[in-house]
């Protein structure tokens, strides 16, 4: 059910620090992006807040687009998720202090949080949880179908460490998407598997109608996150396969990979052109 303030159980279930936090935002295109924020709290039953210690393009869409969806799992495996809109950032304060004694930033030689981003609550549903069982199976499927959805590829788009972690079964995916009222959502847990390096096949879960409502065609995100927080994140398009439905399963073309790994984050593929260095 879906609601406009957090209960004392979201709470405190999102001040755990041993949880996976994402945000989702758009970039200047409309495309669906998204960031590992394990920072992410609950500061009050309408606002969120989240510490953020390097740069991405999360936080430039943010500045441009404040509307954002967000993604909390714990170690149950029960899922929260919502839409919040950021309202601004502070360098200074009591949240700002209470993030940097945390011992993961206190006695961080190379890092801080340097800055506090605060969000208002728009809608949050959860906790719901997360089904192993249907997870697997989906992840299966996807495994199963993926030589059936490849295609001839001109040139190399996952470089192979990524293309691994898309299919290693310990791997988390999550898929964002920009819903029908303009606003970015997160969808936990989806089965997925690598059809080659330029696209990826995403089975039915617990969360398949949702998937089968997308549009063909529809603009989305790929984040693939393991349990050692290795992370990377692509952005493409979804597609039906071979004229069958997205209820059973879609394709993710991909057009574009992003590392969100520090310490430099930025897109892989496509590549820059290289250029001359000179000297002035």
């Amino acid at each position: 059910m879906t609601r406009t303030a957090f209960t004392p159980e979201d709470q405190a279930a999102f001040a755990v620090d041993a949880k996976i936090g994402l945000l989702a935002t758009l970039d200047p295109d409309g495309q669906p992006h998204v960031t590992l924020i394990t920072s992410l709290a609950a500061r009050t039953p309408t606002e969120l807040m989240w510490g953020q210690f390097c740069e991405g393009a999360s936080k430039d869409n943010l500045r441009a687009r404040p509307q954002a969806a967000f993604l909390v799992l714990d170690q149950q495996k029960r899922a929260w998720r919502g839409t919040a809109t950021w309202t601004h950032g502070a360098r200074s304060g009591e949240d700002h202090l209470e993030y940097n004694r945390k011992p993961l930033f206190r006695y961080n030689a190379y890092f801080g949080i340097h800055t506090v981003h605060y969000m208002a609550l728009r809608e949050v549903e959860g906790p719901a949880p997360v089904s192993v069982p249907r997870l697997v199976a989906g992840v299966v499927h996807a495994r199963a179908v993926a030589p059936l959805c490849g295609k001839r590829e001109r040139e190399r788009v996952l470089r192979p460490w990524a293309q691994a972690m898309f299919d290693r079964p310990d791997v988390l995916k999550f898929l964002a998407y920009r819903g029908a009222d303009g606003w970015p959502r997160l969808v936990p847990a989806i089965p997925c598997a690598a059809a080659g390096s330029g696209c990826l096949v995403l089975a039915r879960g617990a969360w398949g109608d949702e998937l089968a409502a997308l549009p063909n065609g529809a603009p989305v995100a790929v984040f693939a996150l393991s349990l050692k927080l290795e992370s990377v994140l692509v952005q493409g398009s979804l597609l039906a396969n071979r004229g069958l439905p997205l209820a059973r399963h879609g394709v993710v073309s991909i057009t574009q990979v992003y590392n969100s790994m520090p310490p430099q984050q930025g897109l892989v593929y496509p590549q820059a052109p290289l250029e001359a260095v000179r000297e002035f």
